[in-house]
This record gives C-alpha cells, sequence and structure tokens, in this order.
C-alpha cells in the first residue's frame, strides 16, 4: 500500500498527480486588497508546496462579487486582474506537484452582516436554533439568476487555466448553493430545478457542462459532494451515488466526497451518526460503498492525520486521500510519511456542547494556523480555542470593512 500511496494518478483529462495525497480545500479567508491573493497567500502555498503533496486545492474561489462565503474571500470573476492569481499558482506549483482551484458560490451561506445577495434555490434560511441569525435570509433564485450563476462558474474555471491552474474543483457540498440545490430540505421549487433528484442536480450538471466547455481538454475538472448531509430527509449515500453517475458522462476527473453543513458540522468531525464517529476518516465507511460502484474515482477527506489511515482509506477503493487540518498544523507531513514518520502534534480539540459554536471555534483554529504559515511562523495548535475564535472575530471585521469599500466600486466595473 506504501507503494500505492506514492504512486501517480492518470486522470481521465490526460492530467497526472504525482502521488496520492491532496491537500483539501481550506478557506483561508485572507484575501487582500481588492479580494485578490497577495503576499500572504503566495507564502502559504510555497509552504505546503514544498511538503511534498501530489495536489493542492484552493480554499474556496467566489464567482460572484457581490456573495462570499466570508469577507475575506478571493474573487475572480470577469473583471479581476489576473496577475495575482498567476502569481498563486505558479506559488503553489513550485514545489513540482498540481494545483486546482475550488470554485463556489455560497447561495444562502452568508453571513448576516454581510452587503450583497443571499440567495438560495428557495427562500429557506439557515437553522442554527440560536444562532440563525448569524446568516442572512435568502430569497428564492429566478430562473434568470440560475443561468448568470452558471456562466460565472464558467468563466472562473477559464481565468483559473488562463492564470496557470491545473485544474478547478466544483464545490457542491458542505450547504453551499449546489449542495443547497441537492437537499430536498433546502430546495423546494415545484419548477425544473425541484422535487426529483434529476431536477434538484440540474445546477451541478449544468455547471459541469459549462466549465467543461470553457477549459482545455487536459485541465482537470473535479466535483466536491457530500456522501451524506447527516440531516433526516436531507441528501444521503443513495443521493450521492445517483448523483455521481449523472456526473460520470460529463468528463469530470474526480468526485472529493466529505459531508454535513453549517446545520450538521459532520465536517468538523463533529458526529452526526454512527458512521461518522471514527476518530480519523470521518466519512471512509460511506466511501467505500460509494467506492464499490463509483465510475470515477474517489477522494475522501475528513480527519485523516496518519499514514496508515491513508493507507486504510486507500485499500477501500478510493484514489486520493485529502488532508486538511492536519496539514495546517504539519505543512510537510507528505514528507514525514514517506519518511516514516508522523505528526509531532495535532490541533487542540473543542468538546464545547453547542455544535455550531465548536464548529466555529474548530474552523478559527485552522485558520489561525494558516495566517501563522503564512507569516512564515511555526504553527501553535495549542491556541485555546476561544482565542482563536476572538482573533478570527477580529480579522473578520477588518475584512469587512474592506469588503463593505470595495463592494461599490466592484459592482459598477460589473455587468
Amino acid at each position: 500500500m506504501a507503494s500505492q500511496l506514492f504512486s501517480p494518478l492518470h486522470l481521465r483529462s490526460g492530467a497526472v498527480l504525482r502521488n496520492r495525497i491532496a491537500k483539501a480545500a481550506m478557506e483561508e479567508n485572507m484575501a487582500g486588497d481588492g479580494q485578490l491573493p497577495g503576499r500572504r497567500m503566495l507564502e502559504l502555498y510555497r509552504r505546503w508546496a514544498a511538503g511534498g503533496t501530489g495536489l493542492l486545492i484552493t480554499g474556496n474561489v467566489m464567482v460572484h462579487a457581490e456573495a462570499l462565503t466570508g469577507p475575506g474571500g478571493v474573487v475572480l470573476d470577469e473583471a479581476a486582474p489576473l496577475e495575482p492569481f498567476t502569481a498563486w499558482a505558479e506559488a503553489a506549483k513550485s514545489g513540482g506537484g498540481a494545483v486546482w482551484m475550488q470554485i463556489n458560490h455560497p447561495g444562502r451561506q452568508v453571513a448576516a452582516d454581510m452587503p450583497g445577495v443571499v440567495w438560495g434555490p428557495s427562500a429557506v434560511g439557515v437553522d442554527l436554533g440560536r444562532h440563525s441569525s448569524r446568516f442572512g435570509r435568502p430569497t428564492a433564485m429566478t430562473p434568470e439568476q440560475i443561468g448568470a450563476t452558471v456562466d460565472r462558474f464558467a468563466t472562473t474555471a477559464a481565468r483559473a487555466a488562463e492564470a496557470g491552474f491545473d485544474g478547478v474543483e466544483i464545490h457542491a457540498a458542505h450547504g453551499y448553493l449546489l449542495s443547497q440545490f441537492l437537499s430536498p430540505l433546502v430546495n423546494r421549487r415545484t419548477d425544473a430545478w425541484g422535487g426529483s433528484l434529476e431536477n434538484r442536480a440540474r445546477m451541478l450538471l449544468d455547471v459541469v457542462r459549462a466549465v467543461r466547455a470553457a477549459v482545455p481538454r487536459a485541465f482537470a475538472v473535479a466535483v466536491k459532494l457530500n456522501s451524506a448531509d447527516f440531516q433526516r430527509g436531507g441528501f444521503d449515500a443513495d443521493d450521492a451515488r445517483q448523483v455521481i453517475a449523472m456526473l460520470a458522462p460529463l468528463g469530470v476527473d474526480l468526485v472529493e466526497l466529505s459531508g454535513g453543513s453549517y446545520e450538521s458540522p459532520a465536517m468538523t468531525g463533529r458526529p452526526a451518526d454512527d458512521r461518522t464517529r471514527a476518530r480519523e476518516a470521518y466519512f471512509l465507511d460511506l466511501a467505500e460503498e460509494l467506492a464499490a460502484t463509483s465510475p470515477l474515482p474517489l477522494m475522501l477527506t475528513g480527519g485523516i492525520t496518519r499514514r496508515d489511515t491513508a493507507e486504510r482509506v486507500l485499500a477501500g477503493g478510493v484514489e486520493v486521500v485529502g488532508i486538511g487540518t492536519a496539514l495546517a498544523v504539519t505543512p510537510d507531513l507528505p514528507e514525514r510519511w514517506a519518511a516514516g514518520r508522523e505528526a509531532d502534534r495535532g490541533i487542540r480539540p473543542v468538546a464545547w456542547s453547542d455544535k455550531a459554536l465548536a464548529s466555529a471555534a474548530t474552523m478559527a483554529q485552522v485558520r489561525h494556523q494558516l495566517r501563522r504559515l503564512a507569516r512564515g511562523r511555526a504553527p501553535r495548535p495549542g491556541t485555546h480555542p476561544a482565542v482563536a475564535l476572538l482573533a478570527e472575530q477580529l480579522q473578520q471585521r477588518q475584512a469587512l470593512r474592506r469588503y463593505r469599500t470595495w463592494l461599490p466600486t466592484a459592482r459598477a466595473a460589473r455587468p
């Protein structure tokens, strides 16, 4: 199995990954002026590029300047200058691996204090109990807005290829817009985008077709999909199996499996059901079930920190191991595995009973480590979750001021 972990993977597009270890997307939330990648982002990706991964997948890059997952989000649309993205791609490929840009639209998962738009398939808000007011109230998208958003994904993908990225990953997991359309709990439409799974998958499939048509043949196109939402009556593993089959004829190279959303944050390791309670590889049981019938190569992300776990993932029929939090603490983890070593330490666990707050603190801890790496410092994984959450809130306030100042100018420059 060691040889498989460090063996190349040939994808349908002709792209080749030098090994089976990928840095999964982690939202950096450190855009510079103009919502562009800056010097800190480049330094962060140089650190990872030197660590031995076969593939780096960026955090969310937003396709719509008026719809960001957070105020520090990077935007690549038709009006964004390309030079900062070219520099980002060069930094990420400096170690010899590939880099894919994760492209995304948040839909209804937009903070209430953010300017811009809050859209969803239906006017169904995020339900976080007493924390629900953190998110804006969505309006149901019109067919024209759906079509324009499909075009935005294609534009961002085409510009990513032009900038020198090796591929894109279309984000259709974790409760973001395309995942919202897939969910029968959130998507209550009665038109061509609602009802049956085929209709609920329509927007994702249209995005994939548009992206594939907009990029070169050898440019990789991947999709990030929930193995399940872990909500009663929501998108489940059987739905995932059917969607993977729908994606197979459309030129998709790889499907990354994760799980959960803000409402059920399984992706941060908060137990959602019996199949996600393992300490590592949260979604492995579901992934093995899906891999048995999948016509496409699968990548699994969620809680993988040790080489023996990574090898167990590959033994289960998954082709690529996605690592997130562990690379925020140990950016050279693949090189360590190749040398027979493991990480010295892990991030401090958050055991708070409030699941929504614990999920936010966990993500804040990860971004705290990313900011340290980006400044050339060593990670500090023992940082108290409350300290990391406070630091995150201060960063967000500063970023929100910049975004509010920038957005009116950006609107004027965009059709």
